[in-house]
């Protein structure tokens, strides 16, 4: 796909990384990954909104072409450390990321990274289907054509493979100028997937991406994963542990540290590993209680 070169910062060592590494799927057909290649490497993360302290040091390495599933009883930041990953909370007010949270080599926090340039190359995929009040077709255009895409036939082939690789092409392909507000719950989910697709990025994170469908569609979103992991790095924060074990390669379990004296939560990451070792046999007693639903 023909865009603009975006750089992900003014920096010639990362910016070489961008052309060859970070460019999308396209361009890392040039650039075969060695087993357990990582996409992201976080070290002694701790997220803030203004004093209070949400998640603390949090340190784990993201592999590429993998699903990666975040548990954890609520408030246990998973959300948050998910967000971290494409500084999506740079949008809130008074949050701040204090460790090293590094994506193929390339410190995402340094004050010469666009934080936009990193979005276009880290997708996010919401918990709530969120359709534009466009037709289904503008929907899947709209990310090329702000990143340059102007020609009609170039901008057909980018959203016809985007729906297809979403799994919705055969389903939408006769009503491409109805609105996208008028799919199913499932479909509105998958067209989200498609207009994430449609600017190539690198990695997909998902925040909780089934929560409000129902099996049949959960059903669909995950074969999809499956389907497209070998294109992309899927993160996925999820409450549903039978989804994890069923999609998920690696698993990061979260839980909280509760401080009676402020009656304040901070999440902490208790243990991370491959998803059948978290399941089946967890080192922490923590993980164990809660995989086996004794601690909620």
């Amino acid at each position: 796909m023909e865009q603009p070169e975006q750089n992900v910062v003014a920096n010639p060592q990362l910016n070489q990384l961008a052309k060859s590494q970070l460019a999308g799927p396209a361009a890392r057909q040039q650039v075969q990954p060695t087993p357990d290649t990582y996409i992201f490497d976080t070290k002694n993360v701790s997220i803030y909104y203004g004093t209070f302290r949400a998640v603390t040091d949090v340190s784990l390495s993201i592999y590429e072409n993998e699903i990666t599933a975040f548990i954890g009883p609520s408030g246990c930041g998973k959300t948050t450390v998910l967000r971290t990953l494409n500084r999506m909370n740079d949008l809130v007010e008074g949050a701040r990321v204090e460790g090293d949270v590094h994506y193929r080599g390339a410190s995402l926090y340094r004050k010469d990274v666009s934080a936009t340039a990193v979005r276009r190359r880290i997708g996010m995929v919401f918990q709530k289907p969120n359709p534009f009040p466009k037709s289904i077709y503008d929907n899947v255009a709209y990310g090329p054509r702000i990143n340059g895409v102007r020609g009609r036939g170039k901008l057909d082939e980018i959203v016809e493979r985007s729906l297809r690789r979403a799994a919705l092409w055969d389903e939408v392909k006769d009503r491409m100028n109805k609105s996208g507000l008028g799919l199913s719950g499932g479909q509105a989910q998958r067209l989200c997937i498609a207009r994430t697709l449609a600017v190539e990025p690198d990695v997909v994170l998902m925040d909780e991406p089934c929560s409000a469908l129902d099996p049949i569609a959960t059903g669909a979103i995950e074969d999809l994963m499956r389907e497209i992991k070998s294109r992309y790095t899927i993160v996925i924060v999820t409450h549903n542990m039978q989804q994890a074990t069923r999609v998920s390669d690696r698993t990061a379990f979260y839980s909280v540290l509760r401080d009676d004296k402020s009656d304040t939560r901070t999440g902490v990451l208790v243990e991370y590993g491959r998803t059948d070792q978290i399941f089946q046999d967890p080192s922490d007693s923590r993980t164990k209680a809660y995989v086996t639903g004794r601690m909620g």
